[in-house]
């Protein structure tokens, strides 16, 4: 009997320290929001922490904002602000285009704070590449809480253990007190209930490994070729503020963004014919040479740099070759995807979908394109009604908007969630 006490007593100690354990973790984890994880998941699509893009460049906000409160009024719901006649609320309002920010009432006071804490700190990263990270950096990830589940998963484990021993032993001493014969314990690998238990979890857990791999079949997030040219959307797009429908017209023209061609390229590179930049590294760390990346587009052109004139046959054609660009975003055959219908209707911004773009070197595959993708978006993507007369024949949403029945509209509420908008 003693022996069974102090074997109890031990575990139970075990038991006491190990809920400890588990309780002192779910109180830092719930105590300490990931501003940066908040950051990336809410506020990326539109605000970079140092520069302007849908919206406004978010470091110093809580210098400029008119105090806390309204900054917390803000987020849950801009519209609201906007709509009471606040005069700094519409300043911003009137300053980007009168695009509405999207509401998040679901983030708490703490939560906005880790935000704010993440862009006040924030320092831009040095030059891509250093260090052997690159672009490739994105993988990484900074608010990723996997090590955390495992930890909590482990010591979970633990007390399950632990609390199946007690049992046991509890059982042993009850069975001993009443003059129960104790039987032998059966061995572990010879128990029934554990085999079964151990062959449904295994069929589940299989069952749950093939189905998201079913559903990842085709999907290419974070895909990243090797291009034939080494173009830098960061030094084209970032650096020196080439607008994107520049080289992509037909992202608001059409339902193709369009690759565009070499002469495209050549009515800057005619003068550019060396590179004077910081130095360019791939996603592998390897380093760059933009000159040489500049000679490359000349031999497609059909360029001499020397002569400053395209290279003739004798029949005076251009002696020019397409650059075969290897395709990052692909959607299946049964999708139907207009850029012109988004990029100029829905004036959504091409970091929503493609990432911040004017931040990599080499472009890759920023969302999974999933149909779940999609609907989300179209669930909470408010359309901008005002001043766009593609959506005039809505009607009863104009008059419910004036008559203050509802503040926005959503893609949803325009059959943005009918089958036929993306597959017939």
């Amino acid at each position: 009997m003693y022996k069974y006490l102090k074997s109890l007593q031990l575990k139970s100690a075990w038991l006491v320290a190990v809920l400890m354990a588990v309780s002192a973790i779910f109180n830092f984890a719930k105590a300490q929001p990931n501003g940066e994880q908040l950051f990336k998941a809410n506020c990326a699509q539109c605000h970079n922490p140092v520069k302007d893009l849908t919206g406004p460049a978010l470091k110093g906000v809580s210098g400029r904002v008119p105090s806390k409160e309204w900054l917390y009024k803000w987020v849950h719901n801009s519209a609201a602000v906007i709509a009471s006649g606040d005069k700094y609320a519409n300043e911003i309002y009137a300053k980007y285009n009168k695009t509405a920010m999207t509401g998040f009432p679901n983030l708490s006071t703490e939560e906005i704070d880790a935000i704010v804490k993440y862009v006040e700190d924030y320092t831009p990263p040095v030059a891509a590449g250093k260090g052997g990270a690159g672009e490739g950096a994105h993988a990484a990830g900074g608010g990723d809480n996997t090590t955390l589940y495992v930890i909590l998963t482990m010591v979970l484990v633990l007390v399950a253990g632990v609390l199946v021993g007690v049992n046991r032993h509890l059982k042993k001493m009850a069975n001993a007190k009443d003059g129960v014969p104790v039987l032998k314990d059966v061995p572990f690998y010879k128990n029934k209930v554990y085999i079964a238990l151990i062959v449904v979890l295994a069929f589940i857990g299989m069952g749950y490994w093939l189905g998201n791999m079913g559903m990842n079949v085709g999907r290419q997030k974070d895909y990243m070729p090797e291009q034939p040219i080494f173009y830098s959307h960061k030094v084209h797009a970032g650096v020196n503020q080439v607008n994107c429908l520049y080289c992509h017209a037909g992202a608001e023209k059409s339902r193709q963004a369009m690759i565009p061609s070499s002469n495209v390229c050549m009515n800057c590179h005619k003068a550019i014919d060396e590179y004077t930049g910081e130095q360019l590294y791939n996603a592998e760390g390897k380093k760059i040479d933009g000159t040489a990346e500049i000679k490359k587009l000349y031999k497609f052109a059909g360029w001499d740099p020397a002569k400053k004139d395209y290279i003739r046959d004798a029949a005076g054609n251009i002696q020019a070759t397409p650059i075969e660009w290897v395709k990052i975003h692909n959607l299946p055959d049964h999708v139907y995807f207009n850029h012109s219908q988004h990029v100029k209707v829905g004036k959504v911004q091409c970091q929503q979908c493609h990432g911040s773009i004017e931040e990599m070197d080499e472009v890759y595959q920023f969302s999974d394109l999933s149909m779940g993708w999609c609907v989300n978006c179209h669930r909470t993507t408010k359309v901008q009604f005002a001043d766009n007369n593609y959506y005039s024949i809505y009607q009863k949403y104009h008059d419910e908007i004036k008559a203050g029945k509802r503040d926005s509209v959503t893609v949803k509420d325009i059959g943005g969630l009918e089958c036929q908008k993306c597959h017939y």
